[in-house]
């Protein structure tokens, strides 16, 4: 029950009618960066270390030396 060339095809056209030939080219733009940037953000990692290099080490060894 997927969608045919058909009804493809009406989709295009009321797009088209509704935002004119002009404005496809960056509507079709704006769907691919969203695609793109949705497909980075689910192969990145959850959680991001925002931790300075420097200031970890220094954590670190105070928190020994206590």
């Amino acid at each position: 029950m997927g969608i045919g060339m058909q009804e493809m095809l009406i989709i295009l056209l009321v797009v088209l009618v509704l935002f004119g030939a002009k404005k496809l080219p960056e509507i079709g733009g704006g769907l691919g960066r969203a695609i793109r940037n949705f497909k980075k953000a689910t192969s990145e990692p959850d959680e991001i270390d925002i931790t300075p290099k420097a200031e970890a080490k220094k954590t670190e060894s105070g928190e020994k030396n206590s």
